[in-house]
């Protein structure tokens, strides 16, 4: 077996465990999904001889994130975000010594994976997708997707046998070796409590970021299991494959659900094969991330009124307090629009707390703002400077909200779905010189 050793990166006043296995000239990061302990993963043989395979050409990267395996755990009741596991990511990366890598997705960590390659492209060279999702509950656009009632139904059944034998011979048949399922029990217990991997599933299973997947501007590959005993049915995979530019869709023979089950080998070689001739991505020119307006209600009055220099010393500190907001949520200011600012992030729930808080940092002052957000790719241009159809989406949204009001696009809705934000449906609108009608919700802290 090659030596591995568990290290340790914070983030805030979290830790994550990390290991880097093997030396090779490729750094790949395996996002494992909902059951993960990079102690444990080792001690099941036909696992181990999977990673090994790995570390012989790449430096592998494995990580539990928060909330899971050696990693800090979280409060009880509590589910990190999709957000939070892609700033875990990012910290084992930078702990690592990795500034470009490819990415090996499964399950519910496809989410993740998919939304981190999409916001990090500069960082990112490939993106593999083993059984992934992106959105689990049908809708009219999504028939293949599991009706609430179906998902209930899993979720009851999962409190009932998580960490037990049970599970195995339902999710992996064809592996029949002594101790398969006393291991399999062990390493569920040992990634994720049964409250807190049904709170997982429940939040995952709610998340839609079907809009993303055109963002994703890497080479992509997607193998997924012609026939699954258990979630997600191919049809899922499928469709990853035909909404990302270029990706190439693997189907694989059997009904595990590991990667390391049925023709396990096979799946290496076309792993292998995949990032035998990655190429190096283009120039990060374009880039998925969430877009913030803000304006300040009722500027040219308060203009008049307080004439032109208290005006510009009010505009000042409102300059300075943005400022200062939207760093806290490490957000960039692209710019000040005169009484209000273009502000970027690569997380929709960072963004929509900071529109709050500056809403809330600003009453003192006697500024009153409105803020417009959406989520989609936008265009990196020279000194900084953005554009895009989605910088013109934020800044129309914005001016449909009221005064101290945070709008959003259904986009940004459906990315923080799960969260502690409360929705306001505002129904659909058409927006000043965007196509078709887009569905507005107001955004409030529950």
């Amino acid at each position: 077996m090659i030596a591995h050793e568990t290290k340790y990166t914070r983030i805030g006043d979290s830790w994550i465990g990390y290991q880097v296995v093997g030396d090779g000239p490729i750094d790949l990061v395996y996002i494992t999904g909902l059951t993960s302990n990079i102690d444990t993963m080792w001690e099941l043989p036909r696992y181990a001889r999977m990673l090994e395979r790995m570390a012989s050409y790449s430096r592998l990267i494995l990580f539990d994130r928060r909330g899971s395996g050696v990693s800090d755990p979280i409060g009880l009741g509590d589910t990190p975000t999709w957000e939070h596991w892609a700033d875990d990511l990012r910290a084992v990366l930078d702990a690592a010594g990795s500034e470009r890598t490819a990415l090996l997705a499964q399950n519910d960590g496809t989410i993740w994976g998919i939304l981190f390659a999409a916001m990090h492209r500069d960082r990112t060279t490939a993106l593999i997708i083993w059984n992934g999702w992106v959105r689990a509950l049908a809708d009219e656009q999504y028939p293949m997707g599991d009706s609430a009632e179906v998902n209930d139904a899993i979720l009851s059944a999962m409190t009932q046998i998580w960490g037990t034998p049970a599970v195995a011979p339902i999710a992996d048949s064809s592996i029949a070796e002594d101790g398969f399922a006393a291991w399999a029990a062990k390493h569920m217990r040992s990634s994720l409590t049964p409250g807190a991997a049904v709170r997982t599933m429940r939040y995952t299973g709610q998340i839609d970021i079907r809009e993303i997947l055109p963002s994703v501007q890497v080479p992509t590959l997607v193998l997924h299991r012609r026939a699954p005993r258990v979630n997600p049915p191919i049809a899922w995979g499928r469709y990853i494959a035909d909404q990302i530019p270029g990706a190439h869709f693997v189907e694989v023979p059997g009904e595990d659900f590991s990667m390391y089950g049925e023709g396990h080998d096979a799946i290496q070689d076309e792993i292998e094969a995949f990032l035998g001739v990655v190429r190096p991505a283009a120039d990060a020119e374009r880039v998925l991330a969430t877009v913030l307006f803000t304006d300040v209600v009722g500027s040219t009055e308060r203009a008049v009124a307080l004439g032109d220099r208290r005006w510009k010393e009010l505009l000042a500190e409102h300059d300075r307090i943005a400022g200062e907001q939207v760093a806290r949520f490490r957000g960039r200011i692209v710019k000040m629009t005169g009484d209000g600012i273009l502000a970027t992030f690569d997380g929709p729930g960072r963004a929509i707390r900071c529109a709050h808080e500056l809403g809330r940092a600003l009453e003192p002052e006697g500024i009153s703002i409105r803020t417009g957000l959406h989520t989609g790719e936008i265009e990196l241009r020279e000194e900084g400077d953005v554009g895009g159809i989605a910088v013109h989406i934020a800044a129309r949204v914005m001016h449909e909200a009221g005064a101290g009001e945070v709008v959003c696009s259904r986009t940004v809705k459906d990315l923080v779905a799960g969260s502690e934000f409360a929705f306001e449906d505002r129904g659909l609108c058409t927006l000043k010189g965007v196509p078709d009608e887009w569905q507005l919700y107001a955004v409030r802290q529950a």
